[in-house]
């Protein structure tokens, strides 16, 4: 059965658009047989209940079932693999019972419903679970917000405390193990404590392999972060989500009410620690089913925490990669792009990851760059320039030899061809100084100025820059005050200066 939106979607297609069951069911994927089904209905009332009544159903086994049912009840407490089957029933049936007239088909079909009926709704049902002080639950949600103007969509880090009903949230641009450990960490510090128990689920990030049995195989260094800060991961069963249900109404419940409408914000750093406190300020509030606040409840989960280890946890992830030609290595499969240095080229080198930056080491582990990190499943670039710039102003004459001056932008390659060769590495130069000043954009901006004066020199590129971004202050216009008289205009007479210079000319003489 379809839900009621794909019907309705199916039959506005047929009914509304116009769309034949063939072209309905190709687009929807589905059989077309089913398209006919739904496209021909006419009842939509909800089916009748259907009473489920024992005595109508395999009533010749009526005077074994309490027996079949003990058997099967008792099956609970054994292994799996040493259960009855509906083949090992009817035999037992046989053996135990000399009266027995009953088919193996009747005592299969009696059986498969019982089963079904003991052991499939102890599989789906929910029970209620109890939580107790000092466990928490983690899970990542989505939301969008707009930092400098920009707009993310970004993941955020929820931490709940079941037992209070107290939450906190930090917000990232993406989600992956720097994102989850700076998270946890964040939040640990804010509490001063640290949880004795945190449930997860079973992540790609954390877990590399589900056990049969119950076990998992964790990624090491989650594993180091686990046994730094001393608590226990317990991990859910595949496809359970509801077992921390608790953290996962709070994702949505946080969302609602700290992230609507659409943040906006200039530093996310800043606004993190704002979210931090609008965590304790929700607290206030009375729990939904005690008689108590949830900030007076959480005292008891702190109660039941341990205190934070005194040596600092590297939160960082560490990588290597190998450069190309041009000093541009790859993460993330393939899709995202970073410059390191033409000096770098072909060169492995180090990779410092944080949730927000990348940072490029040498082999030495000296800072080469940093990177704002790139997050998504697209094609993208991150390119400074600074390194390019320093190296071609020093080997000018390579410029138009290197592959790094098709990469730059149409409007500073125009202008490098206005300049003269004696001039190019005097303008590389003051490229290079304006970029590490204030960045490749002032710089380039600087260069479109140059190319609207038509300018071609290193000089007059530092006074265009110098009359964008210097911080001179404006001066403001005098007042004019209405009691001050006009002056006009003072006519001079130059024949008396005349007759003086003569008299002078005639003593000199």
């Amino acid at each position: 059965m379809l839900t009621m939106d794909k019907i309705h979607d199916i039959r506005i297609r047929f009914f509304v658009k116009g769309e034949n069951i063939s072209q309905i069911a190709h687009e929807m994927k589905l059989d077309w047989k089913t398209v006919q089904k739904y496209v021909d209905m006419t009842n939509f009332n909800e089916p009748a209940p259907k009473p489920v009544s024992e005595k109508r159903f395999c009533p010749k086994l009526d005077s074994y079932k309490p027996t079949i049912d003990k058997w099967l009840e008792e099956d609970k407490k054994a292994p799996r693999k040493q259960r009855h089957t509906a083949k090992r029933v009817f035999h037992r049936l046989k053996k135990e019972f000399h009266d027995f007239d009953c088919s193996y088909r009747t005592v299969a079909s009696y059986y498969a419903v019982k089963h079904d009926e003991l052991f499939s709704s102890a599989r789906s049902g929910f029970l209620p679970l109890e939580h107790h002080p000092g466990e928490a639950q983690v899970d990542f949600g989505t939301a969008d917000f707009y930092e400098n103007g920009t707009r993310i969509t970004g993941k955020y880090l929820e931490v709940s405390f079941p037992y209070s009903n107290k939450g906190y949230l930090q917000l990232f641009y993406g989600e992956n193990m720097e994102c989850l450990l700076e998270g946890l960490n964040a939040i640990f510090h804010h509490i001063g404590a640290i949880p004795a128990e945190a449930w997860f689920d079973n992540t790609k990030t954390i877990v590399t392999k589900v056990i049969r049995g119950g076990g998992r195989e964790t990624t090491e260094r989650f594993e180091r972060f686990r046994e730094h800060y001393r608590f226990q991961a317990v991990f859910m069963n595949p496809g359970e989500g509801h077992e921390k249900g608790n953290v996962e109404n709070k994702v949505g419940y946080q969302r609602r009410n700290f992230l609507v409408p659409v943040p906006r914000f200039l530093s996310l750093a800043d606004f993190n620690r704002q979210l931090l406190e609008m965590c304790e300020q929700d607290a206030d509030r009375e729990h939904y089913r005690r008689n108590e606040t949830i900030e007076e409840l959480f005292k008891e989960d702190l109660k039941h925490c341990h205190s934070l280890p005194e040596i600092e946890f590297d939160l960082s992830g560490n990588k290597t990669v190998t450069t190309n030609n041009w000093g541009k290595f790859y993460l993330h499969k393939g899709l995202h792009e970073y410059s390191a240095s033409p000096k770098h080229a072909n060169t492995v080198l180090n990779l410092k990851l944080t949730s927000a930056q990348i940072i490029v080491l040498d082999e030495n582990y000296r800072e080469i760059i940093r990177h704002r990190r790139l997050y998504g499943d697209t094609k993208q670039q991150s390119m400074v320039w600074l390194p390019y710039l320093k190296q071609l102003s020093v080997r000018p004459r390579a410029l138009k030899y290197s592959g790094i001056y098709d990469l730059m932008p149409s409007a500073m390659k125009q202008f490098l061809e206005s300049c003269s060769n004696s001039e190019t590495g005097k303008v590389l130069k003051v490229l290079a100084e304006l970029t590490d000043r204030s960045g490749f954009a002032s710089a380039l901006n600087a260069v479109n100025q140059a190319l609207c004066y038509g300018a071609s020199d290193a000089d007059s590129l530092q006074n265009l820059y110098r009359r964008i971004y210097a911080d001179v202050p404006e001066m403001p216009a005098l007042p004019h005050d209405s009691q001050i008289p006009e002056l006009s205009q003072m006519s001079a007479d130059l024949s008396a200066y005349d007759i003086f210079l003569k008299k002078g000319g005639v003593v000199n003489a």
